[in-house]
């Protein structure tokens, strides 16, 4: 089971200091505050040192307070609302630098992402869509987005593609009621997380379905039931979410199905490019 630093707090709090008690209430009543102070700001904030601090992180089990810090800001991006957010992303950013504050932490995140990424996971995932019988692929509210652009592009490749959409927790599991073994569910879920996903990984996995994860942490509540896990990095722009690594990984999927299955998928082409011609798909102007 996924833990959060909030459970952890829980678990710990009998043992800790009266200073780390202070520090420890900070976070579960002030998270959005803490998420993006340093440890000696967040010291001044609770009233004891930067050392107690950097102690608290490491007897949480943290490598240091960097790695406590992202944990952090994890539980805010799962819990916050969209107010919540936008008054962060407002402390975050440089009012007259917007737009170059943006793109670089676009860039950082996708760079962090590919230097993170499990390369034996990915390549797994692409023999898993290679080889299903069927696939099916799902997100959820801000996450549709992305499962609906790795469902068209494997759609223009495979006759196997279904797009679960997103409707009562009743229909998700009618529309993948003869799932099975032999067949792929691809989940997208990134903070806030929804229920919806985690109970359509969960369906599938009792199923004996095989599961390819697309999320941002291995504390993600469908991390848990993933064949294969795909952790991008993803964070606040405003009330919404910046999902441009997601969006690198699947088209670096792409990319790679696309090489293995060249010469099938250039037929294929050829074939859609005379549809496409016949019934004036694109404008030729």
């Amino acid at each position: 089971m996924a833990f959060d630093i909030s459970d952890k707090i829980r678990d710990y709090f009998p043992t800790f200091s009266k200073g780390q008690k202070k520090i420890a209430a900070a976070i579960i009543s002030d998270y959005d505050k803490v998420a993006y102070m340093t440890a000696s700001k967040l010291g001044r904030f609770v009233g004891v040192s930067e050392s107690t601090v950097v102690r608290f992180a490491t007897e949480l089990g943290y490598i240091g307070y960097a790695d406590f810090q992202k944990a952090v800001q994890e539980l805010v991006r799962a819990k916050l609302t969209p107010n919540q957010r936008i008054e962060i992303t407002k402390q975050r950013m440089s009012r007259g630098n917007i737009l170059e504050n943006v793109a670089d932490a676009d860039i950082a995140k996708i760079r962090t992402t590919f230097d993170k990424l499990d390369k034996e996971a990915f390549y797994n995932s692409i023999d898993a869509i290679l080889s299903a019988k069927r696939i099916y692929v799902m997100g959820a509210r801000s996450s549709e987005s992305l499962a609906m652009i790795l469902k068209y592009n494997l759609s223009l490749i495979f006759d196997n593609i279904t797009l679960v959409a997103p409707k009562s927790t009743a229909e998700v599991f009618e529309q993948m009621f003869s799932i099975g073994e032999n067949d792929l569910l691809i989940a997208f879920s990134f903070p806030r997380y929804s229920s919806k996903m985690v109970n359509a990984v969960k369906f599938a996995k009792q199923n004996k379905a095989k599961v390819i994860v697309f999320t941002d942490s291995y504390h993600s509540p469908l991390a848990e039931h993933a064949t294969y896990l795909l952790t991008a990095q993803s964070d606040m722009a405003s009330f919404m979410d910046s999902l441009v690594a997601p969006i690198s990984i699947i088209n670096a999927i792409i990319v790679e199905i696309t090489a293995r299955r060249e010469g099938r998928i250039r037929d294929r082409f050829d074939r859609l490019e005379k549809i496409w011609d016949e019934y004036h798909v694109y404008t030729k102007k």
